[in-house]
């Protein structure tokens, strides 16, 4: 595990940080009452960001801990919350790490986001006498016929959680039919999360540069997907369109620009030239943390993940600007979300890369199509607020007593 992490420090450098955290070792830390979060990846931090900020505001004095598993989620946790949170790697999930965790944190309550499930990380979470809430749950059909092949593990650890707040009830409904208790249907965080700030200010300093040029992202697209949307949008679009790609990972903006230039592609980087002249077909998002940007700079935006068996990425932050989106065949990570924003008119769903080019090339063609499409992704994430509020009100009887008991112990 050391040499994977090592191996993997050579294209994330942040993997070699603090590597004696994964193993439970922590420095001393200053007595106080602590909240702790864990959300695994980008997508997780993202969708807590809500969920932190109401945590703050209702118990001020309160310290939050974020912990994380990998490199672009702590990367986005420090973009996101600066000095307002306290961040640390989870350790491995190994009884005597988790142990030393809980010993040394002593968190008065521990919330999971999403599906971040681990068998040691509950059981001695309930050792501890922590409270352990899932938020913001998602299980898919596929995971959910995973976990039901380790029912000797899965049942144990899902009846140790405090409350699960599940997305949806079709989540809710997998969770139950694996042992969980005290589920609860509260709606997507990521409904919540507001725009950062001047995100929206540099789309338009953007919109200003590239001029009238319309614009079609493929945003959060995942290794394999490029090599079949790419050539499939530039036989299909006119020359003047300008093509913006953002990889989900960061690890693999090289390898994304290794390809455009094995296929003759004019691009220039997000990350060392202004935005790019008529002549450039490309612009690479090789940044972190400017998706919202992105979504408000863009005419129509092609959701990553979906167009092989990958289960998609979020399009919510599309529909929060009011850009309209096309998804491919594969969503079942995001299966209720896509659904809806398609029933809503907010989305479009193609079978695979020639027609996604076709239906590209039709909304850039059609104004009062995506102007609809645009009012319909704006409705439909309105509509859906609200997860915040309803997540809170499973949490604060959890805390009630905890954090202010633990806040006079500390003074």
């Amino acid at each position: 595990m050391l040499l994977r992490l090592l191996w993997r420090a050579r294209a994330e450098p942040a993997y070699a940080e603090q590597v004696d955290q994964r193993l439970g070792l922590f420095p001393v830390v200053a007595a106080a009452p602590t909240i702790w979060l864990h959300a695994v990846s980008v997508g997780e931090t993202r969708a807590a960001e809500p969920l932190v900020r109401a945590l703050k505001a209702r118990w001020p004095h309160a310290r939050i801990l974020l912990t994380q598993t990998t490199a672009t989620g702590r990367a986005t946790a420090r973009a996101l919350f600066d000095k307002h949170v306290v961040l640390a790697w989870l350790p491995w999930d190994l009884p005597w790490t988790q142990r030393a965790f809980f010993k040394r944190w002593k968190p008065a309550i521990g919330i999971l986001m999403e599906t971040e499930l681990w068998p040691n990380l509950v059981a001695e979470g309930a050792r501890a006498h922590v409270p352990i809430s899932l938020i913001n749950a998602r299980l898919s059909p596929r995971s959910a016929r995973g976990y039901a092949r380790l029912s000797a593990l899965v049942h144990p650890m899902l009846d140790n959680l405090s409350v699960i707040a599940a997305q949806t009830q079709a989540d809710a409904h997998r969770l139950k039919a694996l042992g969980a208790r005290n589920v609860a249907v509260t709606g997507n965080l990521k409904f919540d999360v507001a725009f950062p700030d001047g995100q929206l200010a540099q789309s338009t300093r953007w919109r200003t540069s590239i001029g009238s040029r319309r614009v079609v992202l493929l945003a959060s697209t995942r290794e394999g997907e490029e090599a079949i949307l790419l050539p499939a949008l530039l036989a299909r679009l006119p020359p003047d369109v300008l093509i913006a790609l953002v990889p989900r990972h960061p690890q693999r903006f090289d390898e994304v620009a290794r390809l455009a230039d094995r296929h003759g592609i004019r691009f220039a980087r997000r990350s060392s030239a202004p935005p790019p002249d008529a002549a450039i077909q490309l612009w690479l998002g090789d940044s972190m943390g400017e998706m919202f940007a992105w979504y408000a700079l863009a005419d129509v935006a092609v959701i990553g993940g979906s167009w092989l068996p990958l289960g998609g990425q979020n399009l919510i932050e599309a529909c929060a600007v009011g850009c309209p989106v096309v998804v491919g065949p594969h969503t079942f990570n995001f299966a209720q979300a896509t659904d809806d924003a398609v029933a809503a008119g907010a989305a479009l769903r193609a079978t695979d890369a020639q027609d996604m080019a076709s239906a590209v090339a039709a909304l850039l063609d059609d104004d009062k199509k995506r102007q609809a499409m645009s009012e319909a992704g704006l409705a439909f994430a309105e509509a859906h607020r609200g997860a915040t509020a309803r997540c809170m009100a499973l949490i604060e009887p959890l805390l009630r007593g905890r954090i202010e008991g633990a806040a006079g112990n500390h003074q």
